[in-house]
């Protein structure tokens, strides 16, 4: 299962992971994100390789939905990738910041929490173990102005990373995490083409942005039988940029 998946590197996760013979549910809250992907992947794979969910896991309910409509299809998971995320800036000091705040913990932390919980009976019975892995951002890590929100979220993200790990490592699940930096999303869609060549220039060791493809892969290597003792990881893909001095 793949959330956020309707673009992005929730797009890329979804589509790297059906090219390895995974059978993916897509699930975003867009429906016509949820659609392409879900028409992308079977017209190479086959009709049985993904199902769509259209949802918003900001809502109370919607983990248990989504859990429901994968078990009834597949009869259980073995790979969660909690992707789903917003990115809303607001002033500490302005009207809206509630609203901001209660928006991007909702979705970027409690809905992964919540997922995870309603997926556990399936996960803790999946074959060699189950893989888990969630998405952070280097915002937990380092600071931009007005994204207090965005940013406690992510930390917050680290935090349930390590604490599943300890406790369902014992149980067959492991637990790890990814912190993106500056990557060609549909977030950073809207910054000019000459910003982000300078921010990347003066800030980014590589001097670039990454590519949605290269978090996927990062994602599906903890996936990988290979992985099987690592859990509790917190792994930066941002081209150096949080390790950077001056």
């Amino acid at each position: 299962m793949v959330t956020g998946a309707g673009s992005g590197m929730g797009r890329a996760t979804a589509h790297l992971f059906a090219d390895e013979g995974a059978h993916v549910a897509v699930v975003d809250r867009a429906p016509q994100g949820v659609a392409d992907v879900v028409e992308e992947i079977t017209a190479v794979h086959g009709p049985s390789s993904a199902m769509g969910i259209v949802v918003d896991l900001a809502d109370h309910d919607a983990a248990h939905r989504v859990a429901a409509e994968v078990v009834a299809a597949w009869g259980g998971v073995d790979l969660l990738v909690n992707n789903a995320g917003v990115s809303l800036p607001s002033r500490l000091d302005a009207d809206t910041f509630d609203d901001t705040w209660q928006m991007t913990l909702d979705v970027n932390v409690t809905a992964q929490a919540r997922l995870l919980k309603a997926l556990l009976p399936w996960l803790l019975e999946a074959p060699g173990g189950a893989r888990v892995v969630n998405i952070a951002s280097t915002e937990a890590l380092v600071a931009t102005p007005t994204l207090s929100a965005y940013a406690a979220s992510k930390a917050a993200v680290i935090g349930f990373t390590r604490s599943a790990a300890v406790e369902l490592g014992s149980r067959g699940v492991t637990v790890n995490c990814i912190c993106p930096g500056p990557i060609d999303t549909a977030m950073t869609a809207p910054i000019p083409a000459d910003v982000k060549a300078t921010y990347a220039h003066r800030r980014v060791p590589l001097r670039r942005y990454g590519d949605p493809e290269e978090v996927a892969h990062l994602t599906l290597s903890l996936c990988l039988p290979a992985a099987s003792f690592v859990t509790g990881a917190v792994l930066a893909v941002d081209g150096g940029m949080s390790i950077r001095h001056t």
